[in-house]
C-alpha cells in the first residue's frame, strides 16, 4: 500500500468524532488524552479509518474500529486491528476484548472468540463501553495475544 495508508498514532478527537458518529460508535467518553493508544489512517484532519485500544495491565479493550464506507475492502480495518494488537502486546497485554453489534464475523475471522460477559476481567467490566455505552445486545469477544 502507498504511504497515504500509513498508520499514525494519537488522532485529535475533533477530527475523528464525525467518523465514529457516522458508524454509531460512542464518543462521549473520548478525550484527546484518552486517545493516546488510538491509531488512524488518512490525513490527520480527515482520517478514513480508526481503531483504539485501552490498556488495563494484561487486559486490553479494542474499540472504535471504523473504516469510512468509501475506503472499505482495502484491508485497512485488518491492518489497524493487527497494529492495535501488536501495540497492546508490546505494552504487556495478553488478551484483547471487544464489544460489537455489527462486526462479529470480521473479528471471528481474525481469531476472536465469543465469550460470556461474566468472564470479562474486572477492569474490562468497569469500562464505560462495557458498563453502559455499548448495548447489552453487543457480542463480547476475546483473543489471546
Amino acid at each position: 500500500m502507498s504511504n497515504q495508508w500509513e498508520i499514525h498514532a494519537r488522532p485529535q478527537r475533533a477530527h475523528i468524532v464525525p467518523l465514529l458518529e457516522g458508524a454509531s460508535l460512542p464518543t462521549s467518553d473520548l478525550t484527546d488524552d484518552a486517545m493516546k493508544d488510538f491509531f488512524y489512517v488518512g490525513p490527520a484532519t480527515a482520517p478514513v479509518a480508526i481503531v483504539g485500544v485501552q490498556l488495563y495491565g494484561v487486559d486490553a479493550l479494542l474499540r472504535s474500529l471504523v473504516v469510512s464506507p468509501e475506503h472499505r475492502a482495502r484491508g485497512l480495518g485488518q491492518r489497524l486491528v493487527e497494529h492495535a494488537e501488536q501495540h497492546a502486546r508490546g505494552q504487556g497485554a495478553t488478551t484483547v476484548y471487544l464489544l460489537t453489534t455489527t462486526a462479529e464475523s470480521f473479528f471471528r475471522a481474525r481469531g476472536y472468540l465469543v465469550a460470556t460477559r461474566d468472564s470479562a476481567p474486572f477492569a474490562i467490566r468497569s469500562t464505560p463501553e462495557f458498563s453502559g455505552l455499548c448495548p447489552a445486545s453487543s457480542t463480547f469477544l476475546a483473543k489471546r495475544l
